[in-house]
């Protein structure tokens, strides 16, 4: 599972991208560098997150035993600094950008006179868009579960800061329960003591099952993407996994969509245009940042100690690491907000552009992956190990602030920002600047 999936951390993160870029009112125009310094950030950190789960099987994202090859991480170091560091966090914080970005977006719908009519049907391009993704190029996707979360989140755009805080904060507090209390109990069950009950028998032996039948699939996929071709990638998709997006939906919506919430209270609130003590925001997201990390470092040293076996891994990553990270995602937005609404210079208007086009950018980055992974293209899938995936993914980037700055001189928008804007508003918009 990667930050898009259990997250997979894997991301996408992505939807909170393309925002409009006709002329933005005063009163909502100063919120917007921000978000799209922040926004690249945050695609440039869930490839991180998500580049084992593009090189390896999926299963090896959270479990090293996985791992085709040699791991390159004896002591599993990586696994850990990954673990606090990272995984989970970026596409926290893109889901909270998700939010925001639909708060922004229909802001200035408003302004002009559209309604909410405007944010479905960009939700429902955005749905295409992901199963495109999805079944044809990457399973990690996450923009599905954005824009059927996006459909919910729009019935509570009228509401205030306030409200929307409360209604995420309690949404994310009884989703980490409905974790806690499903994803936590195969590992209680198939690791510890209390599995060895008489009466634990078939319940032990149906969860081994399960785990045999993940790695099942990825000894499938692993013949397909070593040795196949992409006929047989698409079909394996259509086949064994048609069903994973609805799947995905029901499992992770209880941490999607509280984010979201959260970041258009934080929105409405200020937090990206200086509406809250500068002082303020930077001692809560150092508190945040610094205790959620530590919290983090002790579930990861545990779950290490206990061997990182299949289940302990997934509990970790699903259920004993939730609450320690909701403090990191928000101490993250408000210190990169913070430097957002005065950064200059070289770094800092790269990171913009690739925020601006980070719908591109995200999309983008996984037909990359497959050209330099998959049997029919640069087949190094299986063949990395996890230092050597952290080099594709410093290339990565290199491309992403290559491309993006330039792009934007010329044209108004990224080439799927752009795509998507017309859809949406079912009309050609000018491209070139």
């Amino acid at each position: 599972m990667t930050d898009q999936q259990v997250s997979p951390d894997s991301a996408p993160e992505i939807a909170a991208a393309g925002e409009d870029a006709l002329p933005v009112p005063a009163k909502v125009g100063d919120r917007i560098a921000s978000l799209d310094l922040i926004r690249g950030i945050a695609v440039l950190g869930i490839l991180a997150a998500n580049i084992v789960a593009f090189g390896q099987p999926f299963t090896a994202y959270m479990w090293p035993a996985a791992w085709i090859g040699e791991v390159g991480d004896p002591d599993n170091w990586m696994w850990i600094t990954q673990f606090v560091l990272v995984d989970s966090k970026m596409r926290g914080l893109f889901t909270l950008l998700f939010g925001a970005g639909m708060a922004l977006f229909m802001d200035k719908a408003w302004e002009r006179g559209a309604g909410r009519g405007l944010q479905a049907r960009r939700l429902f391009w955005l749905l295409i868009f992901g199963l495109v993704h999805f079944f044809f190029i990457w399973r990690g996707d996450i923009l599905v579960l954005y824009a059927a979360s996006g459909f919910v989140a729009m019935a509570f755009l009228r509401m205030s800061a306030r409200k929307l805080l409360v209604f995420g904060l309690l949404g994310y507090l009884v989703g980490g329960l409905f974790y806690l209390l499903t994803i936590t109990v195969p590992y209680f069950i198939v690791d510890t003591p209390l599995g060895d009950a008489p009466e634990m028998a078939e319940a032990r032996t149906s969860m081994l099952e399960a785990q045999q039948t993940a790695l099942a699939d990825d000894a499938m996929e692993t013949q397909i993407l070593t040795e196949g071709n992409y006929a047989d990638f698409v079909s394996h998709n259509l086949s064994a996994h048609l069903t994973d997006p609805l799947n995905n939906l029901f499992l992770f919506m209880f941490e999607t969509l509280p984010l979201m919430l959260v970041g258009m209270g934080l929105y409405r609130a200020g937090l990206f245009s200086g509406g809250i003590s500068a002082k303020k925001q930077a001692l809560w997201g150092w508190i945040g940042v610094i205790g959620g990390s530590i919290l983090t470092l002790l579930v990861a040293l545990w779950i290490e100690g206990e061997g990182l076996t299949y289940w302990s891994t997934l509990a970790a990553f699903v259920g004993f690491s939730f609450f320690p990270r909701l403090p990191v995602i928000l101490g993250l937005a408000a210190l990169l907000a913070l430097w957002g609404a005065s950064a200059n210079g070289w770094l800092a208007e790269r990171l913009s552009a690739a925020g601006r086009a980070a719908f591109t950018n995200y999309l983008g980055t996984s037909i990359l992956m497959v050209l330099v992974f998959h049997p029919w293209a640069g087949g190094l899938w299986g063949e990395l190990s996890r230092p050597e995936l952290y080099f594709v993914v410093l290339a990565a980037w290199a491309v992403m602030l290559a491309w993006s700055r330039p792009w934007l001189e010329r044209f108004r928008y990224g080439p799927l920002e752009w795509l998507w804007r017309c859809l949406t508003y079912g009309r050609l918009f000018p491209l070139k600047r």
